[in-house]
């Protein structure tokens, strides 16, 4: 394994990044044919305060996206139907897609229940077939469509696996690596959320081939250690390999607020939304891992940062509410960013792990 992670680092790589479309709604229609064509989500109970976990096509026609409350998709689609989740089914399912990669290459890095990344390198044939291949025969298998981005890293397949869904593909060659990012927008690449976005655009920023032209000390001078890593991301740059025996030691969530919050009880207000978007992450990507710690991250107006961090198994709202009160009540500064998180047991002590995609 290890010889063949070094060997694929000395040359030009082929990366898929495979993405099933709209994986656990998805599933559901295929189960209740009577529910095609119509708006569907699951995830968040109607009767009360929840989010969406994911959410098909239909639904996402009337702005309806997965971590979305569950108030809030209901009043963008009345008519949308609300399912429970079935990670019993779901597992499954991402068992027999995960043995149909397996078939290609042993460089297979699971991202959640219906996401990975693979190595092809090695493949005797040419990664943008072969990938065509894997989609037909997991259609044929599962009756679920995938989606595909195929590049010679992993920023390139990720962002090209986004730009024909649903049921297609996508290959950047090498070659065709800078014109594609020249003409990209920047909020495609990772990082960027809101608050970035809008300052790059201040700067005139909108593509990356703009942002090129900024050297890396002024990146580094507007957006700190992130510029830094901007200035490659930017020009399609990315040297991480496919890691098949990753594993994630924390699962968490954040938000940069647009005006700092001065006072404990502007915090809280905050603290719902970030808790509900991050059980239904922890739903969806890490169903089966035995939680053994959670934290409270606050970064503060003049950019210092506390965490707060307290054994438990079975997160809740009001755990977080008494982290959160610890953290401010350290410095009693404004705040410009609040994040919630989990820390993991890892696979040697947790002997319950299910396999993922």
């Amino acid at each position: 394994m290890k010889n063949l992670l070094v060997e694929s680092d000395k040359r030009r790589r082929s990366i898929i990044h495979l993405d099933m479309d709209c994986f656990y709604a998805a599933i559901e229609v295929r189960d209740q044919p009577s529910l095609k064509g119509k708006p569907v989500g699951v995830g968040g109970a109607r009767d009360r305060r929840g989010v969406l976990t994911t959410c098909n096509y239909e639904a996402r026609r009337f702005g309806v996206r997965s971590a979305m409350p569950t108030f809030m998709a209901l009043q963008r689609c009345p008519n949308l139907i609300i399912l429970p989740t079935r990670f019993d089914v779901y597992r499954k399912e991402a068992a027999v897609i995960r043995e149909i990669l397996f078939r290609f290459t042993p460089l297979v890095e699971p991202l959640s229940l219906d996401e990975a990344y693979l190595d092809v390198t090695e493949h005797p044939g040419a990664p943008a077939p072969l990938a065509q291949v894997i989609r037909g025969l997991i259609l044929q298998k599962t009756k679920l469509t995938a989606s595909a981005g195929i590049g010679p890293n992993k920023l390139i397949a990720k962002i090209a696996s986004d730009l024909k869904k649903p049921n297609g593909q996508f290959e950047v060659r090498p070659d065709d690596v800078p014109a594609f990012m020249s003409e990209l927008p920047v909020r495609k690449l990772w990082g960027i959320g809101e608050v970035t976005g809008q300052k790059l655009e201040k700067l005139g920023i909108v593509t990356c081939g703009e942002m090129q032209r900024l050297s890396r000390l002024a990146l580094q001078e507007n957006f700190g250690k992130f510029g830094i890593e901007l200035y490659d991301l930017c020009r399609g740059l990315d040297d991480r390999l496919v890691e098949p025996d990753r594993e994630r030691k924390s699962l968490s969530n954040e938000e940069t607020f647009a005006a700092d919050l001065e006072t404990l009880s502007e915090c809280e207000e905050k603290l719902p939304e970030l808790f509900e978007e991050l059980m239904a992450d922890l739903a969806q990507k890490e169903s089966t891992r035995m939680i053994t710690k959670i934290f409270v991250k606050l970064k503060f107006a003049d950019f210092t940062r506390t965490t707060v961090e307290r054994a438990g198994f079975l997160p809740s709202l009001e755990q977080f509410r008494s982290l959160l009160h610890e953290a401010f009540a350290r410095t009693g500064k404004s705040v410009r960013l609040i994040g919630l998180g989990v820390r993991f047991a890892s696979t040697e002590q947790d002997e319950t792990q299910l396999p993922l995609l």
